[in-house]
């Protein structure tokens, strides 16, 4: 990171006074003679401009269903601004997963940008509809300060930002400068005017413009909008063959970083945070061949595999464990595998970790046997908990007289003490998908074509729970595939990792050689 000496800070304020003076520390040459040479003796930017993006066709079919959920209604889809990660630098920015869906632009080009949907007229027989503009922060010329002293857009921080033709050549879309955004989403709104809907919770900015536009009768503002959010979130539902193919591609790099994982074991074990090791082989392959990871790894060696949600990954890595790594890789389009796989770090399950494989597996199955068109996403969960029951009755881990049929009834569920998580959930741009879909088109919604979602059952018996034979306890498994419904069944994306325990012990053994 490019550093610039610090001034002397300013003195310190009398007790008393709690206004914080700004303080500069930045030495930056201001000179006139140093503005007229530095913005002389460029080459000029590149010419033409960028074919169009893979993904800009489906865009503008998702904005055509999004356009007849709202007619004659003004829609506001921010991408988002950088977020601060300290003090003056920021995190790696990625777009709102709506924003980047309804555009077609992936990555790291458009922060603060803002997609309109602006209704047409429909007067003298024009169609219904909505005009697509998008509002875009381009570069700035090479005589202004933000070429060489702004360092969130400066193009000599951060290299060259494409220019307003470069990104309507690449999305179709009509594209002007940002400066022009106040005016064009306030427009016409108030008593009589307009109806705006504006994606809450991306640019704090955008919705404080359109609050005061709404002025005090802000009416169902709140209410509005988070209908949008919902209907961008259920357009998500079912993916198409575009959609698809970023599946592909993120699962199939996923398939490879496994590959990474399993050569790095041995590494992993002579490790003190052995769990490091794992997430960064995988976290490498993601950067390499995507944008990055879709969610932060789970690398979780031994008892750390109980802890559903563990990303602290600073733990070691012994012989005789298993790892259960659930990661996913972002392609550049933001579509995200998520894939689990709990390896034995010897290349070799125990008894007793087989057992417990062996019985995820089944549950796994049972899953897959559901996932097909005209069945309900409930019944994935609900056909993978009998197994669980089943297994758990036959173990002897449910209370005395509990049988499987009463474990599974509503005022029962004495077997998710040891799988508390769901055993599916959409996936797509966002590795839970669709999340403000309604319960009867998510939990209750009927299985169609398209539809991609994960099936990952587990079992987790912690070190500390005395309710679990000891031979079981520090035990964690969970086996996660992911999965495209098709016309008379399902597809599973992440096939080419192994999941069967005799055939992960020869992949691994094949990989390490």
């Amino acid at each position: 990171m490019t550093s610039e000496p610090s001034t002397p800070a300013a003195p310190e304020a009398s007790p008393g006074d709690h206004q914080v003076e700004e303080v500069e520390h930045r030495q930056r040459p201001r000179s006139e003679a140093f503005k007229r040479f530095i913005a002389s003796g460029w080459q000029p930017w590149r010419d033409g401009v960028p074919a169009r993006a893979a993904g800009a066709e489906t865009a503008a079919r998702h904005r055509d269903q999004l356009s007849v959920r709202f007619p004659g209604e003004r829609l506001v889809l921010p991408a988002g601004t950088l977020r601060v990660r300290s003090n003056d630098t920021d995190y790696r920015f990625r777009p709102h997963s709506a924003f980047a869906h309804l555009t077609g632009l992936g990555t790291d080009q458009e922060p603060d940008a803002v997609l309109v949907l602006e209704p047409r007229g429909g007067e003298d027989g024009a169609p219904a509809g909505h005009d697509a503009v998008l509002f875009f922060r381009p570069r700035a010329d090479r005589d202004t300060e933000e070429f060489y002293a702004d360092a969130r857009y400066g193009e000599l921080w951060v290299g060259v930002r494409p220019s307003c033709a470069e990104i309507a050549a690449l999305t179709g879309l009509d594209v002007r400068h940002l400066d022009e955004l106040a005016d064009a989403i306030r427009k016409d709104v108030g008593e009589g005017g307009v109806t705006v809907r504006v994606m809450r919770g991306a640019d704090a900015s955008v919705e404080e413009a359109l609050e005061q536009a709404r002025g005090l009768d802000v009416g169902d503002g709140p209410g509005a909008d988070a209908e949008l959010a919902r209907a961008v979130s259920e357009l998500r539902l079912v993916k198409d063959a575009y959609e698809i193919e970023q599946m592909r591609l993120a699962v199939a790099a996923t398939a490879r970083g496994f590959e990474d994982i399993v050569r790095a074991l041995e590494e992993a074990v002579r490790s003190p945070r052995g769990e490091r090791v794992v997430e960064t082989a995988f976290e490498g392959r993601a950067r390499r061949e995507g944008n990055g990871v879709g969610y932060d790894t789970i690398a979780a060696a031994g008892a750390h595999a109980c802890t559903l949600h563990w990303i602290r990954n600073d733990g070691e890595v012994h012989e005789g464990d298993l790892v259960l790594v659930d990661a996913g890789v972002e392609v550049d389009s933001l579509y995200t595998a998520d894939v689990t796989r709990t390896l034995p770090v010897s290349g070799r399950f125990s008894p007793a970790q087989r057992r417990v494989y062996e019985a995820v597996l089944e549950a796994a199955d049972a899953a897959f046997e559901v996932a097909r068109p005209g069945r309900t996403f409930r019944e994935l969960h609900e056909a993978a908990m009998r197994v669980v029951a089943t297994r758990l009755c036959e173990w002897g881990l449910l209370p005395d007289g509990v049988g499987v049929e009463e474990a599974l009834a509503e005022q029962g569920q004495y077997h998710r003490r040891w799988m508390v998580h769901g055993t599916s959930h959409h996936l797509g741009i966002d590795v839970h998908d669709c999340a403000q879909a309604r319960r009867e088109m998510y939990l209750d919604g009927v299985l169609e074509p398209g539809m991609v979602f994960t099936i990952e059952p587990g079992l987790y018996f912690r070190s500390d729970d005395l309710l679990v034979p000891e031979e079981l306890r520090g035990i964690g498994v969970r086996i996660e595939d992911d999965v495209v419904v098709t016309r008379d069944g399902c597809e599973n994306l992440s096939a080419m990792v192994p999941r069967r325990p005799d055939d992960v012990e020869s992949w691994m053994a094949r990989l390490r050689g």
